[in-house]
């Protein structure tokens, strides 16, 4: 029997947003959700049909046991959670629209997770019958102690033999440039496959698209191939993916990937989005990559699960990604349109 369990490790946070488009300032109740970018992954590949695993380590307390609610909700395995600590992360944020971007404040030190401590999982029972794990760049950011039990992880990955992907996933609140690439270079070491977006790559390791300006939504893309290029010299990996989008407003972007595998290039059909939360946009791309990768599908698929998968999730409220293979590839089959179906 073919192994399809997927580990993930990772922070779970308790997000808070004022209703609608409403900005901070003007909230008199937030809506409550739970995500996080290795959480995020884990929900799309249950919804994908896989045995999906999330490990982290959460507080005994009832707003803890709402975040484990939340992923069993969707079919999340979370028998390997530690319980411990003092807190649960919190994040806060304020849905942009048209020129007003999007705004995210941050209430997560000395939560559970940064204080876990090397030993505390047992990694080779986690990755028994696992065919894949995969982390981001977030959880070494957290705390040193996060960043051992990390390679901890990948290290007992490498011994059983399971595929890894890491979403680069820069954090500037988190940890300078210097430090992201001193830790996750030494990381790099255990990853088959590389995710990023437009700037992490620069951001993490120096290695800059051409021409490209974030700010005003212009990608080079011939120098992103490039990017992906020196991604696998560098570090020995089989696949780079990354995620372009292009922001015409917060409220409407051009979404697409292109996923490298050392030999060529493949790029996604561009989505115009547009957007309900943008949050998760990524994480949704490295669930649909991963499944499609996991289920044996050539690379052009691949990518196009991954684009068509992550268009949907930015049409939907919240960090999770609720959609079916068949939604995606209904809309990989080029219907666009939104028309209801009856």
């Amino acid at each position: 029997m073919e192994k399809n369990k997927v580990v993930t490790f990772g922070e779970i946070m308790l997000r808070l947003s004022p209703p609608g488009s409403h900005r901070f300032l003007q909230a008199t109740s937030f809506d409550a959700v739970y995500g996080g970018g290795e959480a995020n992954v884990a929900v799309s590949l249950a919804n994908f049909g896989l045995q999906s695993q999330f490990i982290s380590k959460i507080p005994e307390h009832e707003i803890g046991q709402c975040a484990v609610n939340a992923l069993r909700l969707h079919g999340v395995r979370t028998e390997g959670i530690k319980r411990g600590g003092q807190r649960l992360g919190i994040y806060f944020c304020e849905s942009g629209a048209s020129q007003r971007p999007s705004k995210v404040i941050y209430d997560r030190a000395g939560s559970s997770i940064a204080e876990v401590a090397p030993g505390e999982f047992d990694w080779h029972q986690i990755f028994q019958d696992a065919a894949w794990f995969h982390f981001t760049g977030i959880t070494p950011a957290l705390s040193d102690r996060a960043a051992a039990v990390t390679l901890e992880a990948l290290q007992v990955a490498q011994e059983m033999k399971v595929k890894v992907s890491v979403d680069l996933n820069y954090r500037k609140k988190l940890w300078t440039p210097e430090k992201a690439q001193r830790i996750m270079g030494q990381l790099m070491e255990y990853v088959d496959v590389i995710i990023s977006n437009e700037e992490d790559a620069e951001k993490v390791f120096g290695i800059q698209a051409g021409s490209s300006d974030i700010a005003t939504g212009d990608l080079h893309e011939a120098g992103y191939r490039e990017v992906a290029r020196e991604l696998v010299s560098r570090f020995g990996v089989e696949k780079v993916a990354i995620t372009l989008r292009e922001s015409l407003s917060a409220s409407d972007n051009n979404w697409s990937g292109m996923l490298y595998d050392g030999s060529q290039v493949y790029d996604s059909r561009k989505y115009s989005i547009h957007l309900v939360d943008r949050v998760g946009g990524g994480d949704s791309f490295c669930g649909g990559l991963i499944y499609a990768l996991l289920m044996g599908r050539d690379p052009q698929y691949a990518v196009e699960f991954a684009a068509a998968a992550s268009c949907l999730k930015q049409t939907i409220h919240g960090d999770f990604n609720l959609v079916s293979v068949q939604e995606v590839e209904h809309l990989m089959a080029g219907d666009a349109s939104g028309r209801i179906q009856r």
